[in-house]
């Protein structure tokens, strides 16, 4: 358990990319699963992907074949690679945690940052 921090986000054309990280300090989150979700204007807050301890993943339909979730070896750090940006990715993007297994729910999730928002422009 431990205070998440995203960054990395920002304004981007179609068809780019952008790379996001949530940090904590030590390793906080070393035993957790931990899980990207995303939250546009009008819309509910939705599952993007998320990696297991032992580094099984789970995407999205949105994000398969073009997002990709990694972690560090300490980890402290958890990465979001997003390439062939379009429009609907359009969110503020928010990394959680749990101690557990892989869920696409945003309540089971007791851990949050503050979120990074990403733009992709029309």
């Amino acid at each position: 358990q431990g205070q998440l921090v995203e960054s990395g986000g920002g304004l981007v054309q179609t068809g780019g990319s952008l790379r996001l990280s949530c940090t904590a300090s030590g390793r906080a989150f070393s035993g957790y699963t931990m899980g990207w979700f995303r939250q546009a204007p009008g819309k509910e807050r939705e599952f993007v992907v998320a990696i297991t301890r032992g580094l099984g993943t789970f995407y999205a339909d949105s994000a398969k074949g073009r997002f990709t979730i990694s972690r560090d070896n300490a980890n402290t750090t958890v990465y979001l690679q997003m390439n062939r940006l379009k429009f609907e990715d359009t969110a503020v993007y928010y990394c959680a945690a749990r101690p557990g297994s892989i869920n696409v729910r945003a309540d089971e999730y007791p851990d949050w940052g503050q979120g990074t928002q990403v733009t992709v422009s029309s």
